[in-house]
């Protein structure tokens, strides 16, 4: 089963139906025991960085996340669940993330329109199990004001161009994130989330 972790943030549903729409058996849970059990785990959400860490702690579920994690099952974060896999986020203020992934959150600089909204092109810059059958350049669906500045280059899989280029996919052994939202970006998109169901064992 791939836990769908429920924290109390916006647009996690969409994501449990997409894994629905590819047959997984995906379950959408707050339950720390759940999580544990999980083949898979996907930390989605819409919304700011602190408040949802504040979420994930008052629930009990960021440490199963961590525990999941440091287990090696396969872990996928979401636009601001990509975020939060991170070390910190300077979004109205500093505040600790997840520590996952060495990095920080930052907003986007003077000159391109914030929200990045929209679709826009993917540039993948290391194999990841996550592009199998995806085309470098393909595009996906974007939603955000921040992004993510890995500490480790190694760790970025793919980026986008928006006034510069900026990591808008990671992953280091068995985490995995990406700022667009695979759900919400066609077929593509459920090719990505297909590949990380059979990372899960569940394709």
């Amino acid at each position: 089963m791939i836990a769908v972790v429920d924290y109390g943030v916006g647009n996690i549903r969409s994501v449990l139906f997409a894994l629905r729409r590819l047959n997984a058996d995906a379950k959408l849970t707050g339950e720390p025991g759940e999580i544990a059990a999980a083949s898979g785990v996907v930390l989605p959400g819409v919304g700011a960085f602190a408040p949802a860490m504040d979420s994930l702690r008052a629930s009990g579920l960021a440490e199963p996340v961590r525990a999941a994690a440091s287990a090696g099952t396969p872990l996928l974060g979401i636009c601001l669940g990509h975020q939060l896999l991170f070390s910190k986020s300077e979004e109205h203020g500093v505040h600790a993330g997840l520590h996952l992934l060495e990095g920080s959150v930052r907003r986007f600089p003077p000159g391109p329109k914030v929200p990045h909204m929209g679709w826009n092109e993917v540039r993948q810059v290391r194999e990841s199990p996550l592009f199998d059958g995806i085309a470098d350049g393909a595009f996906f669906y974007f939603a955000h004001s921040y992004f993510t500045e890995p500490a480790d280059a190694a760790v970025t899989i793919g980026v986008t161009d928006y006034g510069g280029d900026f990591a808008c996919a990671v992953g280091r052994d068995n985490v995995f994130g990406t700022q667009f939202h695979p759900e919400k970006s066609g077929p593509v998109g459920l090719r990505m989330l297909a590949n990380f169901c059979r990372l899960c064992g569940e394709q």
